[in-house]
């Protein structure tokens, strides 16, 4: 395992790292060492988060070891902090969810490192009581806290503290959510709790962010905040969660619903009263008729508000909310008794579950208590008994039509109470007040990140915005402004709604579709354009088409449509549906119609064939009507203007448009998912060809973005991309170093990608190439000279590292530690492709065999078979065999067996141009028969001899060529196969094709 030294920190890093990893890990360190904060940006596949783990547990590593489970566990002992044992900081490393948690452990797996370390969870997540677990919330919680003041404690929470006495070491490996609750399974010990005590002194915590950003979660952790480093992963959401996390919305059914539960608990304190004969003041029913009272009233006082119009509502700053709860008499001094009688009452309900009339117990439901989120608004209005953080808020009432509910009860519309916080930096001053020596924000998408920053109300002095590990061929990225009949592409509120453009924009989808192999993904900016499209593609015909078929069967007959479903219950099934079309042989692959913002753009990874395309199809501005947008925008505005320092403020319309340009970003990060993959970025609106749009863009991309003036051109180009991408990119295979002969053969090749079905052995045949990547049998042509065509057509096959060769290498700046150590200098960063020299210093020897015949879908890409870098594999670390063979036809010659000085030197370019110019080959091999092709190596010869004629040479090369299917190969392809002086020559003959051209771009679609 190669070890770097950064800033003078060791590092351990399981593979030999690119050059944007090294800067990575450079600007985490630096951020540590000097005790401030980051913002780094880096794009999925660059492995952030095994950098972020490498740097950050090396730093931690360097000022004292790991903690080793010495402590003695008392389990009694809950002030007890990591902070006894240690003075040393500690981590946090925080994401969205659960699930991009377990990925995250999964890659400190690969690492060397292994520090204490614990998972944060919930109840809901880690209860295995029989009862207890079918709860959730605050019911649950205060089951189990009930459970556990009973004389008849819960026997997994009883045999915790044994327990950990015998297994002090648990979590010195990495363990997750799955892991606990199978170790609490397995030894009958309760999982919350474990992970609670393996906590107190752990040298880094696993969480979710609402573990960390809600104040009474992280009140209840025993855990020394001082000096600690707090990371969020995935932190693109960070401002709108931090907001909705401090804000609260009250509806009317929700109120309702909190009246009915207060009327609950005095019908059940009474009866229990009359039961016991007793004067228990633990419930008392007076205090519930308060609750009821004050409830009540409110509800009268949100009705009596005076709106403005039905559109704008009612708006008061912030500080109001307190003079609404006054006239309740809700003080900072009563608050705290209301919000006991609230917990109270939330107690007394989930007891009342589980009675029955005969006073017998029965399991327990999983309801829900709506009196808990009364208790969590009062929190909010009241926290820290200080009304400072009002001046961030504002108050809101709007009023909807009545739901089903209200409409029972008479009520015939509806009105909600906001209370919206719109500065999410109020969460990131409370960790400066708890002393965090440094927080990390680390995502994809962070751009821009100055508005970022400025959100979030911090200083953030180490800045970062990584580029990708992917090669320029590996991307194509175009701003297509107009479609096949030249109609604008614009879904602004102006354009959205004309028949015209949904038409037009159904007709480039279908292009879009034959074009791209596997899985294309669509995005919408919303909903109701998403709807309206496919509304209108499954209804009307193209009107100057002569196929009556609408544009939605045109999309279905190339491939098979899935749509992001509005309901988060069908979001599951709608991407086994998506992966399940996928699979289908009998078509070209899926499409998803999808939403900016949804489900299917954040966080979700459709690597390889399951995105090889993303098309956004406009700009997904948030509705500027929308109450909470509206006021949004105000507040940024005023404190723009009442800005009294230097530094440019946020306004409202630029926090805008930067929404939209994150959502954007989000939506387009769902393709080239790592350093082998490889698609297409589309950008169907012409507002993203103006300079401001795209320099909100995500920075890997924006060298690479084109506008293109005409859908013409692209077709045409993002035709050769798809046709030239399974030479450019080869397929990553595992490493099989530990198989036997017999096994390595077979996973070769069924580790292929992009091929389904049955698996056949290697064909010795070479296939040629249809429309589009299709494999065609051909006859045998192998009579043509063989050995010419061979040494042309075998540039295909060279590897990665000659497409990148003329990227930086940090060789000169960086060494890899091999006994010895040297400091790092300045570090440019920079794209690097080839690790052979890792491959030499693992005694690998890579022989790779030519061609591999593997059966693939309808239309499906054909890919070279290539070994390529095995270091991203963990395989890696075991003894490698002497020779890695990929079994091919045995009639063809090995790579090194090729000598380039045999090829003609003017038709074998060089570096990049070499992919390029094997494709053409290739295509030319499959557009002409075996004698046509024949007749064409014989041109080539006499270009190369000068046995003919230029004119005379080029003419029948054209002749060839003058089929409409071949036309483009000598329009745009043959003239880099011609010295410069015959370019005028060639342009002539061009000019006699003009008319032709044209017709290669099906404008219906």
């Amino acid at each position: 395992m190669p070890t770097y030294k950064i800033r003078g920190i060791d590092v351990d890093f399981p593979y030999e790292a690119y050059d944007c990893q090294i800067v990575y890990m450079e600007k985490v360190i630096q951020s540590l060492q000097e005790k401030c904060n980051a913002l780094l940006e880096s794009p999925t596949g660059t492995g952030k988060t095994l950098c972020l783990l490498c740097a950050a547990l090396a730093w931690r590593k360097s000022l004292g070891g790991f903690s080793m489970g010495k402590r003695a566990w008392k389990l009694s002992d809950v002030s007890q902090s990591q902070s006894d044992g240690s003075n040393l900081p500690a981590i946090i490393y925080t994401s969205r969810t659960h699930s991009q948690l377990r990925q995250v452990i999964q890659e400190l797996k690969r690492t060397s490192y292994r520090p204490k370390m614990t998972i944060l969870g919930s109840r809901e997540q880690l209860c295995i009581h029989e009862d207890v677990s079918l709860l959730h919330g605050k019911a649950q919680n205060n089951a189990c806290r009930s459970l556990r003041r009973n004389r008849k404690k819960c026997v997994h929470y009883t045999r915790v503290a044994e327990f950990m006495k015998g297994n002090s070491q648990l979590g010195e490996e990495p363990i997750d959510i799955e892991d606990l609750v199978n170790i609490g399974k397995g030894c009958g010990v309760c999982p919350y709790y474990v992970s609670k005590e393996i906590h107190k002194d752990a040298d880094i915590l696993f969480g979710p962010y609402n573990y960390v950003i809600d104040h009474g979660y992280r009140d209840s952790l025993s855990f020394n905040w001082n000096n600690s480093v707090l990371i969020f992963d995935e932190a693109h959401n960070l401002e709108g969660l931090s907001e909705d996390a401090a804000s609260f919305d009250l509806p009317s059914w929700l109120l309702l619903a909190c009246i009915s539960e207060a009327q609950k608990c005095v019908d059940l304190s009474v009866s229990r009263r009359q039961v016991d004969r007793s004067n228990d003041k633990l419930h008392n029913p007076d205090n519930f008729a308060i609750l009821k009272a004050l409830l009540l009233k409110l509800q009268k006082r949100i009705s009596q508000v005076p709106l403005e119009s039905k559109e704008l509502g009612f708006t008061r700053s912030g500080p109001y909310i307190y003079e609404l709860l006054d006239d309740l008499n809700i003080t900072n001094d009563t608050a705290s008794k209301l919000i006991g009688i609230v917990d109270e009452a939330v107690i007394l309900l989930q007891e009342g579950e589980t009675e029955t009339e005969s006073g017998r117990t029965k399991k327990a439901r999983n309801t829900t208590c709506r009196l808990e989120v009364l208790g969590d608004i009062l929190r909010k209005v009241f926290r820290n008994n200080t009304k400072d953080h009002a001046k961030y808020y504002r108050v809101h009432v709007q009023e909807v039509e009545a739901n089903a509910v209200d409409a029972l009860n008479g009520e015939k519309a509806s009105r909600t109470l906001s209370w919206w916080c719109f500065n999410p930096g109020i969460a990131m001053e409370e960790f400066l007040r708890l002393g965090v020596g440094s927080i990390i924000l680390t995502s994809g998408t962070l751009s821009p990140l100055d508005s970022f920053a400025q959100e979030l109300k911090l200083e953030f002095p180490v800045r970062l915005e990584n580029p990708h590990v992917i090669c320029s061929s590996q991307i194509w990225a175009g701003v297509v402004s107009a479609g096949p009949s030249r109609y604008t592409f614009n879904s602004s509120y102006r354009n959205r709604d004309s028949i015209e453009y949904k038409q037009e924009l159904g007709n480039a989808i279908v292009n879009f579709a034959r074009i791209v192999p596997d899985g294309l993904l669509v995005f919408f900016p919303s909903y109701y354009l998403l709807d309206q499209c496919i509304g209108c593609w499954k209804n009307i015909s193209h009107s100057n088409s002569t196929n009556s078929s609408t544009v939605w069967e045109r999309i279905c007959k190339l491939k098979q449509p899935v749509v992001e479903p509005r309901q988060s219950s069908l979001f599951l099934l709608s991407i086994e549906d998506y992966m399940k079309k996928l699979k289908d042989t009998s078509s070209s692959g899926a499409v998803f119609f999808a939403v900016c913002r949804g489900k299917v753009s954040e966080g979700l990874d459709f690597a390889d064939h399951a995105g090889r395309a993303v098309v956004v199809t406009g700009m997904p501005f948030a509705m500027r009507t929308d109450p909470k947008v509206r006021l949004k925008r105000e507040y940024l505005d005023q404190q723009a203007q009442s800005k009294q320092t230097e530094c440019k403020a946020l306004t409202g319309e630029e926090w805008y448009n930067q929404q939209a340009s994150r959502a954007v970003n989000q939506a387009v990060g769902r393709v080239i998912r790592h350093r082998h993959d490889y698609g297409a970025i589309i950008f169907c609106d012409e507002r993203f060809a103006h300079s401001n749009r795209q320099s909100q863009v995500s920075s890997w991309i924006q060298p690479h973005i084109k506008c293109y003036s005409t859908f013409g051109d692209v077709v045409f180009t993002l035709t050769r991309f798809f046709r030239e991408g399974g030479i450019r990119v080869a397929p990553m295979l595992k490493s099989p170093l530990s198989k036997n002969s017999a096994e390595l053969n077979q996973t070769l090749i069924t580790k292929l990608p992009l091929i389904e079905g049955k698996v056949e052995p290697p064909s010795s045949d070479l296939p040629s190439l249809g429309p589009y990547g299709k494999i065609n049998d051909i006859t045998n042509a192998q009579s043509v000279d063989e050995n010419y065509l061979e040494k042309i057509l075998m540039v295909q096959n060279t590897t990665m590292d000659l497409l990148c060769r003329n990227d930086k290498s940090l060789s000169s700046v960086l060494e890899v530690k091999r006994g010895t150590t040297t400091q790092r200098k300045e570090i440019v960063p920079a794209n690097r492709s080839s690790l052979v020299p890792s491959m030499k210093k693992q005694g690998l020897k890579l022989n790779i065999e030519k061609n591999m015949l593997t059966p693939g879908r309808k239309n499906s890409m054909y890919q070279r078979c290539e070994v390529i870098d095995l270091t991203n594999s963990p395989l890696m670390e075991e003894k490698p065999s002497a020779e890695v063979v990929v079994l091919c036809s045995s009639k063809r010659p090995r790579i090194s067996k090729i000598e380039p000085d045999a090829l003609p030197s003017n038709v074998v370019p060089c570096g990049e141009d070499e992919t390029r110019g094997s494709a053409f080959l290739m295509e030319v091999q499959e557009k002409l028969s075996a004698s046509e092709y024949k007749e064409f190596v014989g041109f080539m010869k006499a270009l190369k001899s000068k046995a003919m004629k230029i004119g005379h040479v080029l003419q029948s090369i054209a002749r060839l060529f003058s089929a409409p299917e071949r036309l483009h190969l000598l329009t745009s392809r043959f003239k880099d196969y011609l010295p410069g002086k015959y370019h005028s020559i060639y342009e002539q003959h061009l000019e006699r094709n003009d008319e032709k051209i044209d017709s290669l771009i099906d404008r219906d679609g």
